[in-house]
Parts: C-alpha cells; structure tokens; sequence
C-alpha cells in the first residue's frame, strides 16, 4: 500500500535507527567471531587448524566436517548480519531524506499559500473567516503552482514507496532460510533492487519462452504488468529482460501477445494496453545501455524490421518487425543512436518498396491496445518516439536517406515526411479516408525545435551556455524556419489533419524570433537597431522571412485553437520585451509596437478566415467574431510561471493537452528583471494567471474592441505602471494602432466580410 502524506511525516525512524545501529554491533561480533580479534581464534583459524590437523578414525570423517561446517557458518552469519545492516541502514537513510523533503516541501506550498492535503493533493486556502467580498480574499496560488506542487509530493512518495519496498523484499530473502546463513553478501539498497530487477527478469523472460503467451490468464498478465511497473527504471532489470529475450524475440512475444488468434474482449485489451505502455518504457530504458548485449538486441531488432513476424503457430505473412517495434515506441524516451539508426532502417526500406505505405503496412494484425482503427504505420510509432527525444529528432530531420550504391535517390527527411517536392510519403489513410499520422509527426516537430519533448509536464527551453548549445539552438531554429516556409497556408495544414496543433505550439515557443522577423518593416530593421531592441545576437534569433511568416501566421489563424495559442504566446513575450527594456522608456514602448503588429496580423487573419467560412451566413459570422477576443478568457485560470532556462518562460495555455512555453526576452535568473517595471510586469501576469479577461484588465486602460484590447494590454499596463497619463497615453494609442493596422494590412489579401 503506498505512503500517504500525514504516513511519511508522522513515520517514527528512531526504532529503524536502533535496529540499524543493533545490527551493526551484530555484524562486528560476528565477524570478530568469523576472524579472531585481539589475539583470539575465530572460526577461520579453528578451520585452519582442523584441515591442518592429522585426524584418523571416525574424526577424519566426522569430526573434520563439522568444524569445518561450523567455521564456515560463522563466516555466512556474519556476511548476512552485514547485509541486513546495509539494508537497514540505507532504507532510515532513505526514509529520513524523503521525509525531510516531504517536510520541506509541505512547508513551502504552505508559506505560498497551498494546502497539501494526505493524498498529496494541492489545494487553494480557504477563505479566513468573516471575508466575504471577493476583493478581501488572500490571493490565492496559480494553477500551475498546485500542479507543480502535486507533482513534487507526488515523487517523493513514489521514491519513499520504492525505498520500502525494496528493503523488505530484500530482508525477506535474507531471511528466507530460518536455519541457513548462506547467501551472497548484500551492499546495500542499490544493491538490492539490482539483485531484485536481475532475478525479476530472469522469471519472466523464462515463462515467455515457454511460449502460449497468448494463453496467460488476466491475473498473470496483471502480475507481469506490475513488475514491469515496478521495475520499468531500473536498468538492471530492463537490460537483463531485453537481452534474455532477444530482439526477434521481444517482437514474436508482443506479436503473440497483443494479437491472438480470435481477438480479446475489452477488459483483456485495456490490460494490455497497460502492457504496451510499461513495455515500451522498459525497452526505451533498456536503449541506454552501452552492453555489447544490448548493443547485439538492438542489430537484431533493426536488422528483423522487413522480416514477416505470423505469430506462434501460425503461417502467411503478419506484420513486419517494424510494424511490431513501432508499437512499443510510443512512450518513454529511446536513445538517440537506435533511433537514428532505426529510422534510417525504416525510411530506405519503405522507400524501397515498390508501392506506397498503405499497401507495405497493410497488415491488420492489433498491435496497438485498445485498438484504434488507425492503420500499422510504423513511421507513426517512431515518430512519436522522436517527440520524445528532441537530439534524434532534430538530428533525423536535418539528415537524408538514400544517395547509396543500390540506385535509391538521396531524400531529405524532412521533405519526404512534410511533403515538399516530388519525392514525398504518401501517409495511409485511417477509416474515414483522411491521412494518419500527421499528429505524430507534429511531435517529432516539436521536440526538434523546441528541444524538449512534447508532452512534457515542466517544459524548460534548453540552455545557451555552452558552444554546443547555441549550435543547437541555430540547428533548431533553422528547422523552424524550414517549417514557416512550408506551412504558409491554411490548405497546407488541413491536408494534415492532426499537425496545426503542434505548429502553433512550434509558432508559441518561437515567437521571439517571429516578433522579431516582423519588426523589420520595408527593410528598417538595421537601421532602427532592431537586433538591439530584440538582443537577437544574446537570445540567438532568427529572421524567417517576412513572406514566410506573414504567411504561416495567417495559415494558423485561420483556425481558433492554433490563433488562441499563438496570440497569448504573442502577448506573454511583448511584456516580457517590454520589461527587458528596464528603465530605457522609448525602447519600452517600441516593443510593445512591434508587438501591436503580430497582433494586428493574427486579428485580421482571423477575422478573414471566419468572413470567408461564413461568407453566406451573416448570423453565424457575428457570432464567430464574438469569440475572436475569447482567447483572452481561453487564458484565465492557465497555468502561469516563470521558469529558469536559457531565458525565462511563461506556460501559456494551448492547443491540445501539452504545455507551451512562450520565451521571454530576459533571464530572469540573471537579475535582467530588477527594475521596477519589469518587477510590476512579472507580478501583474503572475498575479492574474494570464488573466486577460475584461476583469482582469480594468486596472488598465481599455480599447473598445477586443483585438486592438489585446493588443494594447501590455502598452496600457507598461503606461499605468509608470504613471504616464492623458496627452502622453493618447500618442501611444495613437503608434499603436498605426502599428496593428499596419499588421493587419500584412494579411488582408482578401477579406470576404466586405
């Protein structure tokens, strides 16, 4: 039964510490006794001398034995009292620290306001007694701060839960044998949960190669979900499980097992749809060992790709290994040289194929639990590994397949997958008609120019401080600026159904360089000294094109989720340009302009787009319009917080379920953010959850429409913030909005609503 919270705290370690500290003494005696101390003959000088000794008659055959057993006993028993001390002496050690942190950190959400409840929930306050108005509450904590909470408790009681158990599965075995001491010393925990996953291992892989794996019953098939489960980290069990298995066998065994003959109900397959995750994060673990043994699984495992795997017992065809392997590689994180040498398997043998996907994977063995109806598209799986490794995947896409001795065309990887030129993928299409798969190549997308992956539950913007990671960072937004140019229409991106999300999370986490490329109107930027107001050299931008990103901004916002993103991704980085500027007050305000421009191009694009679909339906097109501006009460109550990185970022609310993070123009942890403004800047979107409702923004100055108020939010706050009044905010509303219809004309190339 795992910890809760008040276990862990409430947990007495002083009777754990006696034990640790009896049995050490314990272990001393004992091998005084084993060895002989201070003069004194231990058993392995009574050993000595009875192998030494000249016994005869019935002594050489009785009496030489027993002392030499009894001896050796002596020995054992202090080897075993010296692993029950390790053990218990790293499970307080342990305990002690996850309690300590536990403590810590209870204490800390409490001093922000959090109230960590004992399931390890994080909770608002209550309101103190007496506060009735709204306005009198203490304000609360972000939602971003609850779950960052949650998640933190959360793996400090997984950790005290993974310490617990593995001491009392390790003296259990210690004490397995109430009349024997014999057995290999333990070192301590880490030793143990070695020992453990080795001999987990060595189970299971012995009862699948009994074969009808098929055949387990639902409480086997539980069982080994748990132990994987359990052991899915620990490298001594994942490497041991892969290589016993082998890599054509780990294929024929999840073969076997997800696809029997006759189908499985629905209970049956949502139990192994908890296998193929466990099993996919234990193979993706076991990737990273560097073992000549792995090394061999993962030649085989590649090297079986184009092999026909039927299933035990069964003849024809069945799915390719590739087919098979791509299912395990939905989760966890491969390491980068498999996949890349994966891939280049993958690519050059569809390529080679003498006809398109949708006839090279057309088997329909269930590979994927519970079934989707989506075709076997092994390009699917990997893709989606690549969405969890931002190295392979940023690799895979600057890198071609092709170009060898065997005729087959050198092809750029990004342009099969993307679809530009003549020799592109022809992606299978699912039940409906409609192309798959297009989602999963939005997360490998995304991990390769974002350069972290793209579900991750605290994204952070990888670091600038070293050569090679500004290197990556150029290689990144080079990629990106491949995909503005690609991406520059609407039609471009509904022909991949399931990629717009992904692009505008792609569009969010670039936006400075996108903020930057469109400050650079009729090619002023030298002269205004844009790469000054942007630190485009410090932050490592790139200019995508005016053309492009006129284009590829438009292509977004012609649908709302992606427009939603990409506009509070926008006005999270305007602030924060803003407050970059510290106390120089005409640079402030030139940024915020230059922020009123993307704005104003993403308005009118989208108010284009909803005049074009509802060219006919005046009724239905007011009411789209209305929800124009909702991104701004989209954004209230989103998880909201500065984090450290290569500059600091802002979580933004998104399409889809992944966070996106929206860079912002200083490093927070540099002390870039101590003036006064940038402070208000900071506490203003911290304090309303980047909140931009009509409520939130009263303090402010508000414009009547709800594009130019968004717009003009952080120029307005910039303004109150600074006491600049009357005369003075006129001028600026007045820049401003020459500014964002200066924006607005970049996308008005045909608006239906006149």
């Amino acid at each position: 039964m795992a910890l809760t919270v008040r276990q862990l705290l409430d947990l007495q370690l002083g009777g754990l510490k006696s034990a640790v500290d009896d049995w050490g003494s314990m272990a001393r005696r004992l091998r005084a006794l084993a060895t002989g101390t201070d003069g004194d003959a231990g058993a392995e000088q009574l050993d000595a001398r009875a192998r030494g000794a000249d016994w005869s008659g019935v002594n050489a055959d009785v009496g030489r034995g027993f002392v030499t057993r009894t001896a050796a006993e002596f020995n054992d028993a202090a080897t075993a009292a010296r692993s029950v001390h390790a053990v218990l002496r790293d499970a307080h050690s342990g305990l002690t620290r996850h309690q300590d942190a536990l403590a810590s950190a209870v204490a800390d959400a409490t001093r922000r306001n959090i109230h960590v409840n004992d399931k390890g929930g994080a909770q608002p306050p209550s309101a103190p007694p007496g506060v009735v108005a709204q306005e009198d509450r203490p304000e609360g904590p972000t939602k971003n701060e609850l779950a960052a909470v949650e998640q933190h408790v959360a793996r400090i009681l997984r950790e005290a839960d993974e310490t617990d158990r593995v001491a009392a599965r390790a003296l259990r075995a210690l004490a397995r044998d109430r009349h024997d001491f014999a057995g290999r010393p333990v070192a301590g925990l880490k030793d143990a949960a070695a020992r453990q996953g080795a001999a987990d291992a060595a189970y299971w892989a012995e009862k699948i190669a009994r074969g009808d794996v098929a055949d387990w019953s639902d409480d086997e098939l539980g069982r080994f979900n748990e132990t994987l489960a359990l052991q899915r980290g620990n490298s001594a069990f994942t490497e041991a499980f892969a290589v016993a298995l082998g890599g054509r066998g780990t294929l024929e065994f999840w073969r076997d097992l997800a696809s029997p003959e006759g189908g499985v109900d629905s209970a049956r397959s949502a139990l192994l749809g908890d296998t193929q995750d466990h099993l996919s994060m234990t193979l993706a673990s076991a990737t990273h060992s560097e073992s000549p043994a792995m090394d061999a699984w993962k030649r085989d495992v590649i090297s079986a790709g184009g092999t026909y795997f039927p299933g035990e017992g069964r003849t024809g065809t069945g799915p390719y290994g590739f087919q098979i392997m791509s299912s395990l590689m939905n989760k966890g994180k491969y390491e980068s040289g498999y996949l890349h040498d994966y891939g280049e398997e993958l690519v050059e043998f569809e390529r080679r194929y003498p006809a398109d996907p949708e006839v090279v994977w057309r088997s329909r063995a269930t590979l994927d639990h519970p079934p989707t109806g989506a075709p076997n598209d092994p390009m699917a799986g990997y893709l989606e590994a690549l969405g969890h490794n931002p190295e392979a995947s940023l690799r895979f896409f600057n890198e071609s397949t092709g170009g060898g001795r065997d005729g087959l065309a050198r092809t750029d990887n990004f342009d099969y997958l993307v679809g530009n030129g003549d020799d592109v993928r022809a992606w299978p299409p699912g039940e409906d008609g409609e192309p798959v798969g297009h989602d999963n190549l939005g997360h490998a997308l995304e991990s390769a120019t974002l350069g972290y992956a793209y579900d991750a539950r605290n994204p952070t913007p990888p670091p600038l401080d070293s050569a090679a990671d500004i290197e990556a960072r150029e290689a990144r937004t080079a990629l990106t600026s491949r995909i503005v140019d690609h991406y520059g229409s609407a039609e471009t991106i509904d022909a991949q159904p399931g990629v717009r999300d992904s692009l505008a999370r792609i569009a969010a986490g670039h936006v400075d360089s996108i903020s930057y490329t469109m400050a650079n109107f009729g090619g002023s930027g030298e002269l205004t000294d844009r790469d000054g107001l942007f630190d485009a050299e410090g932050r490592r931008l790139a200019d995508f094109g005016q053309s492009d990103t006129v284009n590829f901004l438009t292509a977004l916002a012609s649908e709302k989720s992606s427009y939603d993103t990409v506009s509070a991704a926008q006005q999270a980085y305007t602030s924060s340009l803003m407050a970059a500027q510290g106390n120089r007050h005409d640079d402030a305000i030139d940024a915020g302009m230059a922020g009123t421009v993307v704005h104003g191009l993403l308005d009118e694009a989208r108010t284009e787009a909803i005049g074009k679909q509802y060219a006919d339906e005046a009724d239905e097109r007011n009411r789209e319009l209305e929800k124009q501006g909702e991104w701004r009460s989209y954004a209230v109550g989103a998880s909201v917080a500065v984090v450290a990185g290569a500059g600091a970022a802002l979580v933004v609310p998104a399409a889809g379920a992944a966070a996106v993070v929206a860079p912002l123009a200083f490093d927070a942890s540099q002390g870039a953010a101590e003036t006064a403004w940038a402070t208000n800047t900071i506490d203003w979107l911290n304090a309303r959850e980047y909140d931009n409702s009509q409520e939130a923004t009263e303090g402010i100055q508000r414009a009547q429409r709800e594009g130019e108020n968004n717009a003009m939010a952080s120029i307005l706050n910039y303004a109150e913030a600074n006491n600049v009044k009357g005369d003075g905010v006129r001028r600026l509303v007045e820049r401003a909005a020459e500014n964002y219809g200066q924006g607005a004309r970049y996308a008005d190339t045909q608006n239906s609503r006149k």
